[in-house]
C-alpha cells in the first residue's frame, strides 16, 4: 500500500515537472532558506543561466534591487497565503533591469513546503504598447502638419503672384520691396515642402547596407573639425536587402548630423549592425530584420523631448529646425521599418529596424 502511495506521488511530481517544463512563464522554486531548488526552461532563459548553475544559489544572489523582501517570502511559506505584484523591477546579474509580474505561493516540493515564484516578463508588452501609442501620435501630428502646410501654401502662392504683378507696375527702386516679398514667400514655401516630407515612394533594389554606411562615414570624416572618432562595428553576415539607397542614406545622415552636433571634441560615434530575431515593427512580429544603430557619447537627449523626438518642429538645438528626425522617421516608415531612440547622459542610441526579405529576386 505504501509503495503504491509513493509511486502515485512520484507520478504526480513527474507530471508537474513536465507541465512546468512547457510553461511560457518562468517558474522558480525556493526552499525555506530562500535558495533555488528548481527552475523551468523559461526561467533559465530569463535568468541567463542553466538549471545546474542556478540550483542552490540564494534568491538575492540572482535578483538584485527587487521589491520582494525575505520576510514577505517567508510569510507565504508559513501562512500559505498567495500574493501578486504586477510591476516588480528585477536586475538579473549585470544585465539591464527587467519588469515582471510575479505570483508567489506555497507548494509541496520533494515532500517539503517550498515557495513557488511565477514570473512573467512584461517589458516587451509595455514596450509594444508605448511604441504603438507613439506611432499613432506621430501619424496624427504628421497629418495635422500636412493639413496646415497645404493651407499655408495656397495663400503663399497668391502672395507671390501678386508681388510679381506689382513689380511690373512700380519703379525700379520700389521693386526692392516686392523682391523681398517674393524671396520670403519662396523661403516659406520651401519650409512647408520640407514639413510635408518626401512625397515619392522609395525605389527599392537589393543593396549592401555596409556600403551605404561607409559612404556616410567618409562624409562625416571629410568635415570633422571636432576630431570625432568613427567606430565601425559591423556584422558581415547581414545579407543585401531591398531598400532605396538614397533615402536610407538621407535618413541615417540626419541622425548622424545630430550626433555630430551633440558630441564634444574627440567624441565618439559608433556605427553598429546586427541581425534582429523576432522583432516587433508597427505591432507586427518580424522574424528576421536588420538592425542599424548609431551610438554617440554626447550629453544625451533631454527627457522632456524623448517622447516627441520624431515630431515635426521638435528640436533640442537652439538653431535646429526639428525636421531632420521627422523626415528620417518618414523615410524609414516607407520601408516598413522602425526608428527608435534610447538616450541617457553619455550614451544616445538611434536604432533602425528594417525587415529582411526571405527571398531575393
Amino acid at each position: 500500500m505504501m509503495q503504491k502511495i509513493l509511486e502515485s506521488k512520484q507520478e504526480k511530481l513527474n507530471y508537474q515537472y513536465q507541465v512546468a517544463t512547457h510553461l511560457v512563464n518562468s517558474i522558480v522554486i525556493l526552499d525555506e532558506k530562500l535558495t533555488i531548488q528548481y527552475v523551468n526552461p523559461a526561467a533559465e532563459a530569463l535568468l541567463l543561466r542553466s538549471y545546474k548553475k542556478l540550483k542552490g544559489l540564494a534568491f538575492h544572489n540572482i535578483f538584485f534591487n527587487d521589491s520582494i523582501n525575505d520576510e514577505r517570502l517567508l510569510e507565504v511559506l508559513k501562512s500559505g497565503q498567495v500574493f501578486t505584484n504586477n510591476e516588480v523591477i528585477l536586475s538579473v546579474s549585470e544585465s539591464s533591469p527587467i519588469t515582471v509580474e510575479i505570483n508567489v505561493s506555497s507548494v509541496e516540493f520533494s515532500h517539503h513546503p517550498h515557495i513557488l515564484l511565477e514570473l512573467k516578463q512584461v517589458d516587451q508588452l509595455k514596450k509594444i504598447s508605448a511604441e504603438t501609442f507613439q506611432l499613432h501620435q506621430w501619424e496624427a501630428a504628421r497629418d495635422l502638419i500636412k493639413g496646415l502646410a497645404h493651407e499655408i501654401k495656397n495663400p503663399l502662392g497668391g502672395l507671390r503672384g501678386a508681388a510679381q504683378l506689382l513689380s511690373r507696375e512700380i519703379t525700379t527702386e520700389q521693386q526692392e520691396y516686392t523682391s523681398m516679398i517674393i524671396a520670403q514667400a519662396d523661403r516659406l514655401t520651401n519650409l512647408v515642402d520640407r514639413l510635408l516630407g518626401p512625397n515619392q515612394l522609395p525605389k527599392l533594389a537589393f543593396q549592401n547596407i555596409h556600403q551605404i554606411l561607409e559612404t556616410i562615414c567618409q562624409l562625416t570624416q571629410f568635415n570633422n573639425p571636432k576630431n570625432i572618432h568613427i567606430i565601425r562595428d559591423y556584422d558581415p553576415s547581414i545579407p543585401e536587402i531591398e531598400l532605396d539607397q538614397d533615402t536610407i542614406q538621407q535618413a541615417i545622415l540626419n541622425i548622424v548630423s545630430n550626433a555630430v552636433h551633440a558630441v564634444s571634441i574627440n567624441g565618439e560615434i559608433r556605427f553598429k549592425t546586427r541581425i534582429g530575431i523576432n522583432q516587433t515593427i508597427s505591432g507586427k512580429l518580424i522574424k528576421l530584420s536588420m538592425q542599424i544603430s548609431i551610438i554617440d557619447n554626447g550629453p544625451g537627449i533631454p527627457l522632456k523631448l524623448q517622447d516627441t523626438l520624431f515630431y515635426p518642429m521638435v528640436s533640442g538645438r537652439e538653431n535646429g529646425t526639428g525636421l531632420g528626425l521627422s523626415i528620417s522617421q518618414t523615410l524609414i516608415n516607407q520601408h516598413q521599418g522602425k526608428l527608435s531612440c534610447k538616450s541617457r547622459p553619455g550614451r544616445t542610441e538611434f536604432t533602425i529596424l528594417l525587415p529582411i526579405s526571405q527571398e531575393k529576386n
